[in-house]
């Protein structure tokens, strides 16, 4: 089954403490400290795996710990390290905090194997506290605490060309024609269930790779049929060839087709219309008496609008190669590299700075005004949608974990009074 979504538990290791020992050793009665430092926790490193194409197996295993550092040891010696966890993923998967869907990473392009979560530092053994004043130090610096998370992936497949349509359309029999990927084709709706890729050969070494993303319906970009379950898949590519059945074999407009489609876009991302896009007029073949009517209507109505219309014949190849080498020649006034997600969120630096100060204030001027600042709670802030209920549920528990509405009572906050933080204003509610 294929997989493009899981949610996984991670943590990684904990430093090991350091170690309280003296030296007992034969004629030295009274011999100094030598207790030994504590090992490094194992860190929680993703890395792309290229024999792998879906997210399947973290479906079946939620939880991923990397080994805690070991306790120091007397005599100076170090604690073991602990082990890293190396967890596989496909190219093109994103980590997101599950917390404020921020985004970790995007293992894509150069980014191959990267660091999620470190592992806590091994303490100090007591070796390290002696001084003149205290020659029998009786203390040792514990280890750093693991570091825990929950994460999103979402496997966003890297295709140069997004081919979308309505099921039935000839999609799969287009690809299986032009690539070597090798989609089951059967004459009936949802044939597809899994985002197909294959990569076009062209003459003079050039050539793309195209995803087939299965067959949309209306409604699709609100959660209605299997399409919408792959509309992120529609986002790395740089073009997006429409298929429709120019001679209509279902009774279907391929004008009013496109327009639907191109809405589901536009309610998915806006952002995706703005890709370039091409029109593979399909089933010429079985065109009746060679009626041109649907394709003349399509051109009318795409072609003033900068969008190339290609008739062709996934089943014959009539036309086939034109439109190949009209989608290269578009690639190549397009940027070459793959579309990378930008690190939204780090939870090394976040969990490496958790005493950062903040203040909470009543404000001098207003009354019922209080103000919260600080380097934390602005860097929170920098990490969380406070327009979504999960990222204002993580700002609520961020306030009552970290005293803040603790203080805001302590400073006569009454229900109705506002609260100020970096530009935004709610209404304080007990």
């Amino acid at each position: 089954m294929f997989a493009d979504s899981a949610r996984i538990f991670i943590k990684s290791g904990k430093g090991g403490d350091g170690h309280i020992s003296f030296r007992r050793e034969l004629f030295v009665p009274n011999g100094g400290p030598d207790g030994g430092d504590g090992g490094n926790g194992g860190d929680i490193i993703f890395e792309v795996d290229e024999g792998l194409n879906t997210l399947t197996d973290f479906r079946h295993v939620k939880k991923y710990m990397a080994e805690p550092g070991a306790e120091g040891g007397k005599s100076n010696q170090h604690g073991k390290n602990g082990q890293d966890l190396v967890i596989k993923v496909p190219e093109g998967t994103i980590i997101k905090d599950d917390e404020t869907g921020k985004i970790i990473s995007d293992m894509s392009g150069s980014n191959r194997r990267e660091v999620i979560l470190k592992g806590g530092r091994g303490g100090k053994g007591n070796q390290h506290f002696a001084t003149a004043t205290m020659q029998v130090p009786k203390y040792a610096k514990p280890g750093t605490p693991s570091k825990e998370l929950w994460v999103r992936l979402e496997l966003k497949v890297i295709a140069d060309v997004g081919l979308v349509g309505f099921p039935n359309v000839g999609k799969s029999t287009f690809l299986s024609r032009v690539t070597n990927a090798k989609p089951k084709i059967a004459n009936y709706h949802f044939t597809t269930l899994n985002p197909n890729l294959g990569v076009v050969d062209l003459d003079e070494s050039n050539g793309f790779v195209i995803a087939d993303i299965p067959g949309l319906i209306e409604g699709a970009s609100q959660g209605i049929g299997l399409g919408y379950e792959f509309l992120k898949h529609i986002e790395r590519t740089k073009v997006i060839i429409h298929m429709v059945d120019a001679a209509s074999v279902e009774g279907r407009d391929p004008v009013n087709d496109i327009n639907q489609i191109n809405e589901e876009l536009k309610s998915y991302n806006p952002e995706l219309l703005n890709k370039p896009q091409i029109i593979a007029a399909n089933k010429i073949d079985a065109l009746y008496d060679n009626d041109m009517t649907y394709i003349d209507l399509i051109k009318e109505e795409f072609e003033p609008k900068g969008i190339l219309v290609y008739p062709i014949s996934a089943v014959s190849g009539k036309g086939v190669k034109e439109l190949l080498y009209a989608v290269n020649e578009l690639l190549k006034t397009m940027d070459s590299k793959p579309m990378i997600y930008e690190k939204e969120f780090d939870p090394n630096i976040y969990y490496d700075n958790p005493s950062e100060p903040f203040t909470v204030a009543k404000d001098e001027e207003e009354e019922d005004v209080f103000i919260i600042e600080g380097p934390r709670i602005e860097k929170m802030l920098g990490y969380t949608n406070l327009e979504s209920e999960k990222g204002f549920l993580f700002f609520q528990n961020f306030m009552k974990e970290n005293g803040i509405l603790e203080q805001l009572e302590e400073l006569g906050i009454k229900d109705g009074d506002t609260v100020r933080i970096y530009g935004h204003e709610f209404e304080y509610y007990k």
